[in-house]
This record gives C-alpha cells, sequence and structure tokens, in this order.
C-alpha cells in the first residue's frame, strides 16, 4: 500500500461520511414528503413523535425512529427537553414551503429515479447505447419535472422573461409563444397564467408527459388558450412565433444543432429563443468544487448524456455544456446574436435571436 497522509485520509473519511449520511436520508426523506410528516409540523406545529404519529394515523414506533434520523440529518429541530420536534423557517423552505425557490421534494424523488436507472445506465457504460427517457425509471420524468418547478415559479415571470429585450410588452399584448421540451408543462403554464393574452403551445416527444400536462391545464382552467402536443422538436410543424422557449432540456436532445437550425424557422425574424439550461463552467476544473456542479454531473451521468445517446446523431452533450459550447451551436444553426440574458444559482438564460 502506498504512503498515506493519515490527516488528509481522517479529513477525507469524514466527508465519506457525510456524503453517505445524505444518501441514507433519500428513503427516509421520501417517506417525511409522501406521509406528510413535514407538512404536518409546518402546519400543525412542533410535535412529540407520538403527537405526530396521532396527527396522521401513523404507527408511533417508526414515527419516532424517522424523527429522530430527521434530526440526526439537521433536517428537523429536537428540544430534548419536551421531546418535541419542529421546522425551523429555514427547515420549512426546502420541506415543507412548496413554492419556496428551494424546495426539495423533487430532488430527493429524481435521486430515488436515478438509482432505480442505475442497471440500464451500466448497460449503457458497456454497450454506449443510450437509455430512452422514461425508460430508466417508473416515473423520472414526473420526479424531474417536481424538481425544476420551484425554480420555474420563482425565475420564469419574476427575472427570466423580463431579462429578453423588448418581450414583455410583446406577451402583454398577445404573443404566439411555443414551450419547446415542455414536460408535463409547468413552465408552459406558468407562462400562461402571467400573460392572459398570449397563446401557448407546448411541445414534448414524451407522450405520458404530455398526458399530464393536458391535465394539469385543464385544471388550472387555462386548456382554452393552452395546448400540448406530443412531437419531436425538429417534427414541429407550426411556426410564426414571436418566442420559443426551452428549459432545461436542450442538452438532452439527440442532435441539439439541429434542433437549433430548426427552431429559427419556426420562430419570426424579429422574434427570441430564450434557452435556459443548467448553470455551467466552460472549463470544468474550474468549478468541480462546486456543490451545485456536483449535482449537475452525476445527474448528468445518470440522465442526461444516456437521454441523448438513445435519439439520432448522440452529440450527448450534457448538462454541464456551458455558455460558450452552446453559443457556438447557436450561431451554426442561425442565430447571429446570443446572449446571457441573466442566470440564477442553478441556472443560466440564454437569448437567442436570429
Amino acid at each position: 500500500m502506498a504512503d498515506f497522509d493519515g490527516d488528509k485520509l481522517h479529513l477525507f473519511v469524514g466527508k465519506m461520511l457525510g456524503d453517505l449520511g445524505g444518501a441514507y436520508s433519500v428513503p427516509t426523506v421520501r417517506l417525511g414528503f409522501r406521509l406528510g410528516l413535514f407538512a404536518s409540523l409546518q402546519t400543525d406545529g412542533p410535535a412529540t413523535a407520538p403527537e405526530l404519529a396521532e396527527r396522521l394515523d401513523l404507527a408511533p414506533r417508526y414515527v419516532r425512529e424517522w424523527a429522530l434520523a430527521q434530526a440526526a440529518n439537521g433536517y428537523l429541530t429536537y428540544d430534548r427537553h419536551t421531546e418535541r420536534f419542529s421546522l425551523s423557517p429555514e427547515q420549512a423552505m426546502v420541506f415543507a414551503v412548496k413554492d419556496s425557490p428551494v424546495y426539495l421534494e423533487g430532488a430527493f424523488d429524481l435521486t430515488a429515479a436515478m438509482i432505480e436507472g442505475e442497471p440500464k445506465v451500466e448497460r449503457g457504460f458497456r454497450t454506449g447505447e443510450g437509455v430512452a427517457w422514461g425508460d430508466s425509471a417508473g416515473c423520472l420524468f414526473c420526479a424531474v419535472g417536481a424538481f425544476f418547478r420551484p425554480g420555474y415559479v420563482n425565475g420564469i415571470v419574476q427575472s427570466w422573461l423580463p431579462s429578453l429585450d423588448g418581450m414583455l410588452p410583446r406577451l402583454e399584448a398577445g404573443a404566439r409563444v411555443a414551450d419547446v421540451g415542455c414536460g408535463v408543462g409547468f413552465s408552459t403554464l406558468l407562462m400562461a397564467e402571467a400573460f392572459p393574452n398570449s397563446a401557448f403551445v407546448g411541445y414534448d416527444f414524451h407522450a405520458p408527459s404530455i398526458e399530464q400536462a393536458n391535465a394539469h391545464a385543464a385544471e388550472h382552467g387555462l386548456a382554452d388558450r393552452v395546448r400540448f402536443e406530443t412531437a419531436p422538436a425538429k417534427e414541429i410543424a407550426d411556426g410564426g412565433f414571436d418566442l420559443i422557449t426551452m428549459f432545461d432540456c436542450l442538452h438532452d436532445m439527440g442532435d441539439p444543432e439541429g434542433c437549433a437550425a430548426h427552431m429559427r424557422t419556426l420562430l419570426k425574424d424579429d422574434g427570441a429563443w430564450m434557452i435556459v439550461e443548467p448553470i455551467a463552467a466552460d472549463d470544468p476544473a474550474g468549478a468541480l468544487d462546486s456543490p451545485v456542479t456536483r449535482l449537475y454531473y452525476n445527474a448528468s451521468t445518470m440522465i442526461c448524456v444516456p437521454t441523448s445517446l438513445s435519439q439520432e446523431v448522440g452529440a450527448a452533450l450534457g448538462a454541464q455544456a456551458g455558455e460558450r459550447r452552446l453559443t457556438e451551436l447557436l450561431n451554426r444553426a442561425g442565430f447571429g446574436r446570443v446572449r446571457r440574458a441573466t442566470e440564477g444559482p442553478f441556472n443560466m438564460v440564454l437569448e437567442a435571436r436570429p
């Protein structure tokens, strides 16, 4: 065995224990969401384990162990004198306030979906083949939608659309908008609610996602002016759009450059394409110590690269393609003006114009 630095090893093992503690928390946290345990502590206040169990008609012994696990995680606050568990305001933002920008129920579900899909991705490592979107796990597309929803709720209308040059007045007056790669429709419906004079259509190649999107439109009373269609991006036949949006999906496409070229044909000459992509550095080595980069590279390994490789061309940009590489792709596809309009902790927003 090679010589090693005992202090460095101690620090590294400490890091690993922390990482494993987070991994071990995934199933217990998901139980907390599904069984309403976090929600009860937020809406009904602090409780002992027996009180919390009684509120939700759950088995007290299970609830006690769960609650102590979350206290050990740092996800609940425990008062040893009263034996009550509670959520601090900050903990509630992550575990109970669904419209919080850092509500993370979807992130835990996404982690479970990646583990479920592990055998198929392993096969891809050995064969070079991809794993089609929707095939790797039972409801990966549901988890992805839930993961991105808090960011969309707090970003699209408030800062992302306003960052586009001259677009707000057009949306307010009445624009034609295509949301390409719309998934289950969260992004499309948020825009439609904010701009009632505009017409919106969402496209996605995954039929089960479109089925859910249409159900969401009906649920929100928007089915009369929002429609969703199953169609690959390069096969969209409509055109004359003032705005095309694409949220966290260009890098997943097998042929992103071909898709971009087709978007150019669908857009009015004075229209804009808003491309929301995961925040990424142009030089991977410059961002490897970022916790966000860590999340995205792992998700990209398990989801984004396999998804792209399952499609024609299989460009496999990955979730960390970076602004420079994306800009070059857009330039080749006919977009002469590309800029970073704004950014947040998890996303960058590019504006592309002919």
